[in-house]
C-alpha cells in the first residue's frame, strides 16, 4: 500500500495574528504536517482549539510570550517530544517530534534559528554571536546518529546560503544571513551530516529561490528582492521519498500577511 504525506514548513510571524491566513492555507493546501516558526505565542494561549476545528488533532508547541516559538500540527499522531534548549537561553526555537510513515516513522526537526541582528561582528554584536553559537550546537546535533536513521530538518534557519537564494549575491555578502562565516557554517551542518537539500533538489542552483520578502519594499512583488531563509533538508535514508516542493509565493500577497511564505514537501512510499 502507498503512503502519502505532505507537510509544510512556515514562519507564521505571529500564529493568533494571523491564524486566518493559517486557516486559509490548511484548507486550500491540507497538508498532513504544520511546522510553524515565530509563533509568538505563550503556551496556554496557543490557538489548539482553531486547529483541532480543521481535523488537525495532534499539536506539539513549544512557545514563548511575545517571542520565538515553534510548533508542529499534525493529523497523524506525534511521538517522542523533544524541546531543546540552544545554547542555554530557554528560548524556544526548536521542537522534535516522530511523525508515522510507510509503517515506520521519520524524526522531523522543527528549527527557528536567531536572526543575528544587524552587525556581522560578534565582538560588537552579541545577536551574531548568539547565532552563531546556535548553528555550532545544531552541527553537533545533527550529525552521527541523527543523520543515520529517516529524518528531516525544517524552518526559519535564517541563513540564505548559496549565490541564488538572494536577490544580489555582491550586495548581500556584509548582510546578516549572506554572509560568509553564516553560510559557510550552514553548510558545515548540512554536510556534516550528509543531509539532502531538498528544495535545491527540485529548483536548479542557476535559478533564484526566495521564502522571505521584507515588510519594508513598498512593492514586495515588483522589487522582487527575496531570500531563502526557509529550508527542508533530509538524511540520505528518507530523501528517495521525496517526490516535490513548492513555495507558496501568492502567500506573501495575502491579508496581513507573515513576510515568510510557505514551503510544502511530498512524501512517498
Amino acid at each position: 500500500m502507498t503512503d502519502r504525506l505532505t507537510f509544510a514548513t512556515w514562519n507564521i510571524n505571529s500564529v493568533r495574528l494571523r491564524m486566518p491566513i493559517v486557516e486559509t492555507f490548511l484548507i486550500t493546501h491540507a497538508p498532513d504536517v504544520l511546522c510553524l516558526q515565530e509563533t509568538k505565542c505563550p503556551d496556554a494561549n496557543f490557538p489548539f482549539g482553531a486547529f483541532r476545528k480543521l481535523g488537525y488533532e495532534h499539536v506539539e508547541i513549544s512557545g514563548q510570550k511575545g517571542y520565538h516559538g515553534v510548533a508542529i500540527i499534525s493529523r497523524r499522531p506525534l511521538e517522542a517530544v523533544e524541546r531543546r534548549d540552544f545554547c542555554g537561553k530557554g528560548d524556544a526555537r526548536h521542537i522534535a517530534v516522530s511523525v508515522p510513515f510507510n509503517g515506520s516513522s521519520f524524526r522531523l526537526h522543527n528549527f527557528y534559528v536567531p536572526a543575528g541582528g544587524d552587525e556581522p561582528d560578534r565582538t560588537v554584536n552579541e545577536k551574531f554571536g548568539h547565532k552563531l553559537d546556535f548553528m555550532a550546537e545544531m552541527k553537533a546535533m545533527l550529525a552521527g546518529e541523527e543523520a543515520s536513521r529517516p529524518a528531516v530538518v525544517v524552518g526559519d534557519l535564517n541563513v540564505a546560503p548559496y549565490e541564488h537564494d538572494v536577490w544580489s549575491h555582491k550586495a548581500l555578502l556584509k548582510i546578516v544571513s549572506h554572509t560568509p562565516v553564516e553560510t559557510e557554517l550552514l553548510e558545515a551542518i548540512r554536510t556534516g551530516g550528509n543531509w539532502v537539500d531538498v528544495m535545491r533538489q527540485y529548483v536548479p542552483m542557476s535559478e533564484k529561490l526566495y521564502t522571505w520578502w521584507s515588510y519594508r519594499a513598498k512593492d514586495w512583488d515588483a522589487a522582487d528582492k527575496g531570500r531563502r531563509l526557509d529550508h527542508i533538508w533530509m538524511t540520505q535514508s528518507l530523501a528517495p521519498h521525496a517526490r516535490g516542493i513548492e513555495v507558496l509565493r501568492a502567500a506573501r500577497g495575502w491579508e496581513k500577511p507573515s513576510d515568510h511564505v510557505p514551503v510544502i514537501a511530498r512524501l512517498e512510499a
